[in-house]
Parts: structure tokens; sequence; C-alpha cells
């Protein structure tokens, strides 16, 4: 879990009662159903939740999740700012900075603050005013307030940048399969839907957490889990081991283009995967994934496959086949060897796969500039809320 660090030593540190006026007694809920729609903003815990008729605020505030927040996931963000005609219900502490404090400075310190030695509640997290209140904040020079919310937002524009570029790339991949293919639910180009997916893949499951061992040595070896296997990309932020012996890692050995698909979870996870292109030098696959191997003589290319299956076509199907308990959804591989396939021309195909590749590259290179730019911005809100960003005293 990610924490920001508590701010300290350089800027004098005072509560967040003595720089904010809580404003909380002017706020109210007004319930959904009784809410007529309108013109303004109307906010809570985590942001905007509809509009309203009326407002309450008419100045820029920031306001801070009292209950129903992120507070065990800071990274999330628990506080924001407002400005304008707005409402905000009785989910967010409303604050107005007072002379000594800069709304965006303020914001800064708190939008990802781990706040949880002030919370209360078992059921339900709730940071209450007094608990607020307490909060330390460094209080600068109103003037070094306004430079360090200037430089955050500056560094900050530039990462909602490279995120609305890997949103568009994301919007520009899906309007090409359907520019190429056609609505694949209907089928409307007509194509060939004469095999199902066991007629060209052998599809199998993976090796078993705690099964019986036998006396043959075995080695550690990375696998596959659930939580690695996403839609159509891979989460290796944490790769966990097995303890193998090396007929089962010749059997469960991930191969370039394996289609790994997740064989249950909620409803709107079910069946979700991407493509194996040895991230890993050896790897294999636990028994909640599925490994989807096409034939070498298939029609059927891996990333038009991948597509495919994660289209509303593959979501349908999954959901019409799944066996359901208690909002878990489950898929077998018999069921899944009978996934309906479309068959377009093999040129056709590969004509997509060499456009999404094009694409997937820029949407890394925008990937892997978003991380240095989180990077750095995490690296300046610590060195600035602690005073060190210049190179001689501020104070």
């Amino acid at each position: 879990m990610s924490r920001t660090t508590t701010p300290t030593q350089h800027f004098p540190i005072q509560p967040l009662s003595s720089v904010v006026e809580f404003l909380d007694h002017l706020r109210r809920p007004v319930k959904a159903g009784d809410r007529p729609s309108g013109s303004y903003p109307y906010f809570g815990a985590n942001g905007q939740q509809g509009t309203i008729d009326e407002y309450l605020f008419d100045e820029p505030l920031v306001l801070l999740a009292e209950d129903g927040g992120h507070f065990e996931s800071p990274e999330r963000g628990i506080a924001y700012r407002i400005s304008g005609k707005t409402w905000v219900n009785n989910h967010a502490h409303v604050l107005r900075p007072r002379e000594n404090m800069d709304s965006g400075f303020l914001c800064r310190i708190l939008e990802n603050r781990d706040v949880t030695r002030f919370i209360t509640g078992t059921t339900r997290a709730k940071l209450t005013k007094m608990g607020a209140s307490q909060i330390p904040i460094p209080v600068p020079p109103v003037d070094v307030q306004h430079q360090i919310a200037h430089l955050l937002d500056s560094v900050d524009a530039l990462r909602t940048k490279r995120r609305e570029a890997i949103s568009f790339l994301d919007e520009l991949t899906k309007s090409i399969f359907f520019e190429m293919f056609g609505n694949v639910v209907r089928n409307d180009r007509g194509w060939n839907e004469s095999q199902t997916l066991g007629e060209v893949a052998h599809v199998t499951s993976g090796i078993t957490k705690g099964r019986k061992m036998s006396a043959e040595p075995t080695r550690a070896v990375p696998f596959m889990a659930v939580l690695n296997v996403q839609e159509r990309h891979l989460n290796l932020s944490v790769v966990k081991d097995i303890e193998a012996t090396e007929a089962e890692i010749e059997r469960y050995q991930l191969l370039k283009d394996d289609l790994l698909l997740t064989e249950g979870g909620d409803p709107d996870k079910l069946g979700r995967g991407t493509l194996w292109r040895n991230e890993l030098p050896e790897c294999i696959h636990q028994n909640h994934i599925f490994r989807v191997r096409l034939e070498r003589n298939s029609a059927i290319e891996p990333v038009f496959l991948n597509w495919l299956v994660a289209s509303e076509r593959g979501r349908r199907f999954f959901l019409r086949s799944a066996k359901q308990t208690t909002g878990i959804a489950s898929i077998n591989s018999t069921q899944l060897k009978q996934f309906p396939l479309l068959i377009p021309p093999a040129e056709l195909q590969r004509s997509f796969a060499q456009r999404i590749d094009k694409l997937e590259q820029h949407k890394a290179s925008n990937a892997t500039h978003l991380s240095e730019l989180d990077a750095l911005f995490a690296s300046i809100r610590h060195r600035a809320f602690r005073g060190e960003l210049w190179d001689e005293p501020v104070i």
C-alpha cells in the first residue's frame, strides 16, 4: 500500500484546525431520489456525485473525506478542490483556507495523506471533525506555498496528458477492431463461424497450489495467478514462485503467444485475458488460469483471438455459460472449448495485429513516461513539503 510521508521538520507545523475554517455546518445531504438535476455540481467524499438545481457554496474550497473515503488506499485520493457554485453533502468536510494557507498547497498536503491514526469507527471508517482538526500541516510562507502548488500542478498536468493519451489509444484500438471486423456479436460481415475454440487450440488448466507432492525433486519457478492476468495486459508488479517438478514445469510452461484467461471471479471480469509475450524467461500458470495454445496450422491469429474473446461476443458467451454462486462466476475448460469463433481472412487478422502492435508501442512509451512523471511528482512533493527544494533555507 502506498503511503505519503508525513510532512515534517523544515516548516512550522500547525493542526489543520488552525489553518482552515470548517464549514461543515453549511453542507446538506440530499438523497438521489429527492435531488432534482440542475446546473450545479453535487459533491461527496470521493468527488462529484451528480448535479442539483441549487447551490450552497460559491468560493474556492478543499473537500476532505469524512466517511466513505479511500482511507485504506490514500493514493486514490481523500481530498480535492472545488470552486464556483456547488453543493456538498455530509460525507466530506468543507475546508475554507485561512489567510496563511493556499488552497492548492493545502489540497496537495491532504490529497494522498495517510490519516489512519485519526480515523474512528470499526464497521465504517470515519474521519470526524475532531480527528481531522488534529492533522499536522506544514505552514511555509504563503509565497512558498504558491510556488510548491504551482510546481506540483504543472507536473500533474503532464501526468494528466499522458493518461489521456493512453486512454485515447485504448479507444482507438477498439475502434480499429470494429472498423475491421464489424459487429462481432451479430457477425454483420458474415465471417466464417464453423469452428469452436477447442477445435483450433489446446485449452489447459495450470498447476494447483497445495497439491500433494511426489518424492521427485522440485525447484522454485514463477507462476501466473489471477492477479497477474488483466484485460489485454499483464500485471507483473507481484510475481510469486511455486515449487514444481521438472515434469510439471514442462507441462505448464508458457510459450510466446499463449492466451491466458481467468476461470472465474466477478461476473464482469470472467474470462479476462491477455497474450504471453515471454515477459519472463521461464514461467508456468496456476490452475485458476487457462492456457490457450493455438495449433500451428490454426486459421486464427493470437492477437485477433485475444480481442475476440475480450469483445462483447466473448462477454456474452462467458456470462451465458458460467456457473454463478453468490456473485462469483466461473467457467470450466469444457465450456471454454465451446467458445464460438469468427474466422476472418488471415491477411486481415495479420493486418489488425500489426496495427495494434504499433499502437501498443506508443501506449508503452506513454506508460513509461507516465511512470517517470509519477516518480518525479512523488519526489518533488516529498522534498517540497520538507522544505528541501531550494538550496538556501526558505524560512
